[in-house]
């Protein structure tokens, strides 16, 4: 192999900078094929994800009002009072965790959107798989070694590691994370372009041009010297350089002792500096609470309650900092975890891994409003239940592919692994236009009668017409079967469903017409 094709693979090697102990992952554009990249989903826009590690409770972070005598049955150990719960603008059956003022604001002035039950068939309860999973925008039996963005990056920048980098053209990182790790979301089908310099001890130092001290020796000298040379060879050095020149200082406030705040105060330093690097990616961990949820003699205070606080304030503080920079409409945010928990709390005050959680995009060109409705809880939940699944997760990684990115539906559901998804009303209109209004279909789904059933059943739905599918899911999530799909007109129709061989038990029936979902739950009786 030829030292300069060795060089070019040799980029898949990462970039490692830090900011107080967190790395800062870098993976760059290749330039030979931007201009071909120009009319493939390039808009300027902006994607932080906000990773929440550890399978977040979100039946204790949006909390449903019209389901608290069922989560009073389940949870009465963790549970937040009713009273003090955090009232949302519009919203009468959901309300925030008392901790959580910065994003009760942001809600409450038009720029958050809050997609219900997200999660995914057959779900896995394994944090490394089912966050592979989500990264990979995979079916849950299917193993896929790229990441969704991965993909949409190969898709919007052809060919990224192969000719780069050159000396001649320099280019924005094509994607930024700053956490501890490398994510698989990132992987393509070249791999990873970035060079690792891992000797540099924070961001600040980066832009300083400084480097960790050594001894006062000549050895010690030779390290500075190779230190150096390091970071000076390092292709986004420069550029890192210069945004943060041009955006010396952060415009509003961050929390002290926050992780995620200083990593957020981060990413709006550059992009404030004009940086155009797309897709950004932060970390927050803490919500793996099997135990010590919550404070015994105060629900509202404990270790989620902490990590709740610090996500709101550092959410609320990055929004005000990019908002004063002019930078707030071509930026927005969305919260991943890889499962939420179960319903049922357990004997140590916390809850086990469980199946659907809410999801979370803020930013001005968001639809403010929630997406689905309350969660379908059992009166008496067992330590097995879940919260069900409403929207499959690549309903929202589509919906961000194609409203805020530009890609049309089809490349979208390509990078998504060919699986089709239906479209989602997160965002008020979508990418390139100014004028067309929030799509909306009306839509709605009855309670299946009788229910519960023995042996038949009817279930009725009212469309405004377009393709009709009902689906059938266990209570973990499984899916079963399709029980309907046809393309109908504006109207209401009823669907008979036949026992068969289903088990007495407890169900959820899903409706999807055009971009929306309704769930309900049947029950099988002997």
């Amino acid at each position: 192999m030829k030292r300069r094709d060795f060089l070019k693979m040799s980029t898949m090697a990462t970039l490692a900078y830090s900011i107080n102990g967190n790395p800062i992952h870098a993976y760059g554009e290749e330039h030979a094929m931007s201009m071909i990249a120009k009319t493939r989903g390039n808009n300027d826009n902006i994607l932080v994800l906000i990773q929440m590690n550890g399978g977040n409770d979100g039946l204790n972070t949006i909390i449903p009002l019209d389901k608290y005598s069922e989560l009073s049955n389940a949870r009465s150990n963790i549970l937040i009072n009713q009273a003090d719960v955090l009232p949302l603008t519009g919203q009468i059956t959901t309300g925030f965790h008392p901790a959580m003022t910065g994003l009760q604001d942001l809600y409450n002035t038009g720029r958050m959107n809050i997609i219900q039950g997200v999660s995914y068939p057959s779900p896995n309860f394994s944090h490394f798989r089912s966050t592979d999973i989500m990264f990979s925008a995979s079916d849950s039996n299917v193993n896929v070694d790229t990441g969704w963005i991965g993909r949409y990056l190969d898709f919007r920048f052809p060919g990224a590691p192969l000719n780069y980098p050159d000396p001649n053209i320099f280019m924005d990182p094509l994607s930024i994370q700053i956490g501890s790790s490398i994510s698989s979301l990132f992987s393509g089908a070249n791999g990873l372009n970035g060079l690792a310099v891992s000797s540099i001890d924070n961001f600040y130092q980066i832009l300083s041009g400084t480097v960790d001290p050594a001894p006062a020796t000549p050895a010690g000298n030779e390290l500075t010297y190779i230190r150096f040379i390091a970071q000076q060879t390092q292709a986004y050095t420069q550029v890192l350089q210069n945004a943060a020149a041009l955006q010396a200082t952060n415009l509003a406030p961050y929390p002290a002792n926050n992780n995620l705040a200083d990593q957020l105060k981060i990413v709006a330093r550059l992009i404030g500096g004009g940086l155009k690097t797309p897709v950004y990616m932060v970390n927050i961990g803490g919500f793996d609470t099997h135990d010590n949820q919550v404070d015994d003699l105060d629900h509202k205070i404990g270790d989620h309650a902490n990590q709740l606080k610090k996500l709101s304030e550092a959410i609320a503080a990055f929004q005000a900092d990019i908002t004063l920079m002019g930078k707030a409409d071509k930026v927005t945010g969305c919260t991943v975890t890889e499962f939420g928990r179960r319903v049922k709390s357990n004997a140590s005050v916390g809850t086990d891994h469980g199946a659907g959680a809410p999801m979370i995009v803020f930013g001005t060109k968001v639809n403010p409003n929630i997406i689905g409705t309350s969660p379908n809880l059992p009166a008496n939940a067992t330590a097995s239940d879940n919260v069900p699944m409403q929207h499959d997760f690549r309903q929202v990684f589509g919906t961000i592919l194609v409203d805020w990115f530009g890609l049309n539906a089809t490349d979208a559901s390509t990078i998504l692994n060919g699986n089709p998804f239906q479209w989602l009303p997160i965002f008020k209109w979508a990418v390139g236009t100014t004028e067309t209004p929030i799509r909306s279909t009306q839509l709605t789904l009855e309670q299946n009668f009788p229910n519960p059933f023995r042996s038949h059943t009817t279930i009725r739905f009212t469309s405004g017409g377009g393709m009709a599918q009902i689906v059938l899911y266990d209570q973990v999530g499984k899916m079963l079967k399709v029980l309907y799909e046809n393309e109908v007109p504006a109207g209401t129709f009823d669907v008979g469903v036949d026992r068969d061989a289903l088990p007495a038990g407890i169900y959820y029936y899903q409706l999807h017409v055009g971009s929306q979902s309704l769930t309900e739950k049947m029950v099988i009786v002997n």
